[in-house]
């Protein structure tokens, strides 16, 4: 994660960090395989619902994303080569670093890990424009955040700037799986 990023991340609250560590989690999720063979892009959406309620039920949610990665993982699904190697794990490893309680000093760690792990991933996979993308759309969610609680302002600029990274990453693994 740039330096940039941790001084935001450290100023939001519970929704805002889980907010902006989900939207990293989310814009990595190609690195687990596509539809029909790999989970599918609304895989978080439990968890965004849970932080658009202010954390209800976040241990249950959490619970119930982890099961479908591992059950998917179990079945063979999501098993490409982006899936099986090192950038695959580190997206496994965000989730499984989530913090099981809805607590503001847990959720801002974890934001600022996984902010460093999909910058990380992306400097791997290209590097120059692709991981600048990715410091940009970081950025970009934090300024939001930090400007409008999620709460105040709802998610919907956050899951179009995720979406946004997940189409760019989506289309790196498949150039990468046809040997391009």
């Amino acid at each position: 994660m740039s330096h940039s990023a941790q001084e935001p991340i450290d100023r939001i609250d519970e929704r805002g960090a889980a907010a902006s560590a989900l939207a990293c989690l989310d814009r990595c999720l190609p690195l687990l395989g596509s539809p029909p063979d790999g989970l599918p892009d609304d895989l978080l959406r439990p968890l965004w619902h849970c932080v658009a309620e202010g954390g209800a039920d976040w241990t249950d949610r959490l619970a119930g994303v982890r099961a479908r990665v591992a059950d998917a993982a179990d079945a063979g699904a999501g098993q490409g080569p982006a899936a099986a190697g090192p950038a695959g794990a580190v997206v496994r490893d965000m989730l499984a670093g989530a913090p099981s309680g809805w607590e503001g000093a847990a959720l801002r760690a974890w934001a600022g890990v996984c902010a460093a792990a999909a910058l990380d991933v992306h400097e791997r996979l290209g590097g120059g424009p692709l991981a600048d993308g990715e410091e940009r759309r970081q950025a970009q969610i934090l300024d939001f955040l930090a400007d409008a609680p999620a709460a105040a302002a709802g998610l919907r600029p956050v899951l179009e700037v995720s979406a946004e990274g997940r189409r760019v990453l989506r289309a790196v693994v498949s150039r990468r799986g046809r040997g391009a």
